[in-house]
Formats: structure tokens, sequence, C-alpha cells
């Protein structure tokens, strides 16, 4: 091969990987990206190894609401700023930061206390109001309040929301860290395609 094929060769490489990525940077910000599922946190909506497509594009426009799944970066990580901290959360190439995933329970403005009844249920009150929660494992599945956990009655900072995973015996959700500020959502889990037996809107 000679010297200029090589060059032609080697420039026509650089080139299709950088449109490659600057691709990939613009799906992933714009549009939306594909996650797994790590953990047993939010049982039994989604199980470990499930794929799952997340949305980012009406972050643009409007804010998460009661009930949304969303990914987040929890308030306790720090996020790397650098140049390449960025760019490996836009591209997904060689990300590590942790994320999670959990359900919106608790809006801006909420007043939320989590309460045992006598039975050992355990029911989260919105505004003094039992919040009807279909959608998780068990009521009597729950890890008990003490006086460490964010378990109420307090009101949800403005800009702020109480996230909680499905499964509540085994998720670390915002009763043990708190609430979570808007600017760390990634985007909403909306459909679920992997494995084809369980594929369903979320």
């Amino acid at each position: 091969m000679q010297d200029k094929e090589v060059k032609s060769f080697i420039v026509d490489t650089i080139e299709t990987i950088a449109f490659v990525i600057v691709a990939v940077i613009i799906i992933r910000f714009f549009i939306g990206e594909i996650r797994w599922i790590p953990s047993g946190s939010m049982h039994p909506t989604l199980l470990e190894g499930d794929r799952i497509f997340v949305e980012r594009f009406t972050r643009f426009y409007d804010t998460p609401e009661r009930g949304d799944i969303m990914i987040f970066y929890p308030p306790f990580v720090e996020l790397d700023s650098s140049f390449g901290g960025v760019f490996r959360r836009l591209s997904g190439f060689f990300c590590k930061d942790i994320a999670y995933i959990k359900r919106v329970v608790g809006m801006p403005g909420d007043k939320i206390e989590i309460k045992e009844a006598p039975d050992g249920a355990h029911v989260v009150y919105i505004n003094d109001k039992p919040f009807d929660e279909p959608y998780i494992k068990s009521k009597y599945d729950y890890i008990k309040c003490n006086e460490k956990m964010y378990c109420g009655p307090f009101v949800v900072p403005e800009g702020q929301y109480f996230m909680m995973g499905d499964n509540r015996g085994n998720s670390q959700d915002s009763r043990f860290w708190g609430f979570l500020p808007k600017d760390r959502f990634i985007g909403k889990a909306v459909f679920l395609f992997w494995p084809p037996s369980r594929m369903k809107n979320l």
C-alpha cells in the first residue's frame, strides 16, 4: 500500500470514529440511551438484567411527575467535572459514575411521612393522605424507619424530589440519603425491551 493510500485510510478511519463519537453524544444527550438493571431495588417492576430505554428529550421542557421511573446521579456522589469526566458521561465510553434508578414519590412542596400500621404494613402519606402504590413489591416488606432515616414528617424542598425503589425492603433510596436535586436527573425510563417476554411500557 502506498503512502498516500495509507494516509487516506488513516484519515478516513479517524473521521469515521469522530463521526460515530459525535453521533453517540448527540443521541445520548438529546434523545435517549439504553441502560441495564443491576440490582433488585425496583422489583417487581424491573428485574436484574432487564434492558430499558431511557428518554432524555422531555427534560429540556418538562419536569418529572409523581410515579415516573427516573435514572439519576445520587446526591452523595461527586461527579468528575474534568473534560474526561464530562466526555465519558456524554458518550458512555468507560463511564464509571454511579447512577440509580428509582421512582418519584415526593414532589417539591409535598409533605411526606412514612407510617407503620399495627399489622406491620408501611404506607407513604403525601399531604396527610395515604398514597396508593400498586406497583410496590409489598407494603409489608419494608425497611423499618429509625431516627437516622428520612421518614418524615417533612416537606420536600423546592427544586428537589423524594425517590423510592419499588422494592421497599431492599432499596437504598431517599429514606437514607435525603432529597434529590432536579439537576441530578439523567432521564426517564419509558420502555423495557429485554427480555422480550417482559417487554412493556414503564
